[in-house]
């Protein structure tokens, strides 16, 4: 049966509803499977021919035993779960000219890739919640997308309270509304005048009161959540069975690569993909950033050290300076050494900087490449490609697409790039670009409904005041549901 650990060495031999209804494990770590399944070709060749939503029940019955979820109950959660999405194939293929592929993950409710991993999630927790006849309150910090993908993806469900806390003033106004119009009983969104790293703080210091996480049923709905990163597992497999030649390739030859170009912020994607390449998947693994280049300097020098302030950007997704998803990829790539990774990270977190150790910087730069964008890089791309193509891309593709126009592929080696949200939801950047585009009705429509949400404001002592006003808001929550009445009247 899989068993998970934390990447901080401190726990060990949890199941699959243990990591689920978790956030940071509880020595401060990340949760990740204990060993991980290898893909052989034939398995691989096997796989080709599945749709999408089928490629996703068989990566995640690697990592659910089915005697916590049988077979069936899973396929019917990711049928459900993935319905919704706008296209029938779910993931879809543009292919530009001049070798330029589109991995378009954006087709789900809120128009991001947070969507495909997020609908399942949800579908698991509340499957296992209404099992195990209990309750959880979800907390969920955000620098844009997965806020609005969590609150469409919980809405109305009777066991889970979201709440939902993003940076105010950094995200666009469809961000923004994709959470402040929900007004569903289960959801408790905050707007905070910071950064979303900012936000990341007041939250790990909840998670780490083991009491307020048992009493209240705390969970995290942010890639801080295993089967966040195990649905992600199945767009880079799905990539690579689509675009690696590998249908073509004789079955006595070696696998073919495929290099996949990732916009990189909070690194779930760049981690997925890491633990892809080790279950045996040829990946070569490019990760692109913005000004907020964190990613960039630890992959090129070592240097895994915050700048003074988060720039804000025209891909705000991606405006992170601590990307906590590479503690996944550290631990893998460490050979999975838990003190290792706890002293990186607790340094990290403590003075902001750390220089890796020479031994992880090298495996890492083999491992992953990466490289920056400025705004104007980002302006440049969309115009480019819709010049050549007439093909929008929203401002995050177009960080990974830069490497396209200034990395051109080799003939020798196929490439993709993730798509990770759709250019409807950035109508400002599309206009700075000197571009346009019409609003489908879906957010068109988000401008006449009501809003509700409350604030955080920076004082002194915010960062305190926030962790308060967000633990009051958890023991209110559950409070209200002991007493079985309505939260909001």
């Amino acid at each position: 049966m899989m068993r998970y650990c934390s990447t901080r060495g401190g726990v060990q031999g949890a199941d699959f509803c243990d990591v689920l209804f978790s956030g940071f494990a509880p020595d401060g770590g990340m949760f990740m499977p204990e060993s991980l399944p290898v893909l052989s070709p034939d398995t691989l060749r096997s796989w080709a021919a599945l749709h999408f939503s089928q490629l996703v029940v068989e990566v995640a019955s690697l990592f659910i035993p089915t005697q916590l979820m049988p077979r069936d109950h899973l396929e019917a959660l990711v049928m459900e779960a993935l319905s919704s999405f706008s296209v029938p194939e779910v993931v879809r293929f543009a292919k530009l000219k001049e070798g330029l592929t589109i991995v378009e993950l954006f087709h789900g409710n809120t128009l991001a890739f947070k969507d495909l991993a997020m609908t399942c999630t949800v579908r698991f927790l509340d499957y296992f919640l209404q099992k195990q006849k209990r309750r959880a309150v979800v907390v969920v910090g955000t620098s844009g997308d997965t806020g609005g993908s969590a609150i469409q993806s919980a809405k109305g469900l009777a066991q889970v309270d979201l709440v939902v806390v993003y940076p105010r003033g950094r995200v666009t106004p469809v961000q923004e509304k994709h959470m402040t119009t929900c007004l569903q009983d289960n959801i408790h969104v905050f707007s905070a005048d910071g950064t979303s790293d900012d936000i990341d703080n007041p939250i790990r210091r909840l998670f780490a009161d083991h009491e307020l996480v048992k009493a209240h049923g705390l969970m995290s709905l942010n890639s801080v959540n295993w089967s966040r990163i195990m649905i992600q597992l199945a767009h880079f497999i799905y990539a690579y069975l689509h675009m690696s030649g590998l249908e073509g390739a004789s079955a006595d030859a070696p696998l073919p690569p495929l290099e996949v170009v990732v916009p990189t912020g909070g690194a779930g994607n760049i981690a997925a993909g890491c633990i892809v390449k080790q279950m045996g998947v040829p990946l070569q693994l490019v990760a692109m950033v913005n000004s907020n280049d964190i990613v960039r300097r630890t992959v090129q020098s070592g240097d895994f050290s915050m700048a003074a302030d988060v720039k804000q950007t025209l891909a705000p997704a991606i405006d992170i300076q601590d990307p906590y998803n590479m503690e996944r990829v550290f631990w893998l790539l460490s050979g999975r050494d838990g003190a290792l990774v706890k002293g990186i990270m607790e340094d990290f977190q403590s003075s902001h900087r750390h220089t890796l150790p020479q031994q992880l910087h090298t495996v890492l730069s083999q491992a992953v490449s990466a490289g920056t964008v400025t705004d104007e890089g980002i302006l440049e791309s969309m115009r480019r490609c819709w010049e050549d193509n007439q093909y929008l891309l929203c401002p995050h593709t177009a960080v990974a697409v830069w490497h396209h126009y200034h990395t051109p592929p080799s003939a020798q080696l196929n490439r993709c790039y993730l798509a990770t949200a759709s250019p409807a939801k950035f109508q400002s950047a599309v206009q700075r670009a000197g571009l346009t585009l019409d609003l489908p009705e879906s957010l068109s429509s988000l401008d006449k409904m009501a809003t509700r949400c409350e604030g955080l404001e920076k004082s002194q002592t915010w960062s305190k005041h926030w962790e308060d006003k967000l633990r009051e808001k958890i023991q209110s929550i559950s409070s209200a549901r002991e007493r079985n009445v309505t939260y909001y009247t």
